[in-house]
């Protein structure tokens, strides 16, 4: 298959898994488990994707190439320039159905979303636990509200590299100040 049209596919498909990710708020997902789901089963037509080809996609997604909007969980983003399946191997990640991000949104664009409804809601200075930020009233509109806490805390991660907020605490009682 020529590369354009693999690109062409893998592009496609990206768009429908972040698309599906974000309309079904899910952040990240088992592969094994995600085979029986709509996203790669249509039982209408009878039509399922291969395990093999969900890696394959999933692993161009997670490459610059494919914008970085997937990581295989437990492995380090980059992998020493190794991209997807060579990132997760050499991390000795579980990539054989093992768990995913999916970045509708990556964690820099989090970051920011968090640092503008911060600003909107007035809570600058103001001491917030992870628990509110994801579950409390406040954020009920908000596309983060829901959000899985490991990713919570690599988009604050961001924040904190940009000196726009401090995370202290300990894990489970982490709480977060933005400046």
């Amino acid at each position: 298959m020529p590369t354009s049209t693999r690109s062409s596919q893998f592009l496609s498909w990206s768009s429908l898994i972040q698309s599906y990710s974000r309309h079904n708020r899910i952040f990240s997902l088992s592969l094994i488990d995600a085979l029986n789901t709509p996203l790669f089963h249509n039982t209408q037509l009878s039509r399922r994707l291969s395990l093999r080809d969900a890696k394959a996609i999933l692993s161009w997604m997670a490459s610059s190439e494919g914008g970085n909007r997937a990581e295989f969980i437990g492995t380090k983003k980059g992998g020493g320039g190794k991209s997807g399946a060579a990132a997760a191997a050499a991390a000795g990640g579980d990539e054989e159905g093992g768990r995913v991000w999916i970045y509708w949104r990556r964690p820099e664009e989090w970051a920011a979303a968090l640092e503008e409804w911060v600003e909107r809601t007035g809570q600058k200075g103001t001491v917030l636990t992870l628990y509110e930020i994801v579950e409390g009233d406040a954020s009920r509109k908000e596309e983060f509200h829901g959000m899985d806490m490991d990713l919570l805390l690599k988009s604050l991660g961001v924040c904190v590299k940009r000196g726009k907020a401090q995370v202290f605490g300990g894990e489970g009682s982490e709480g977060v100040k933005f400046f």
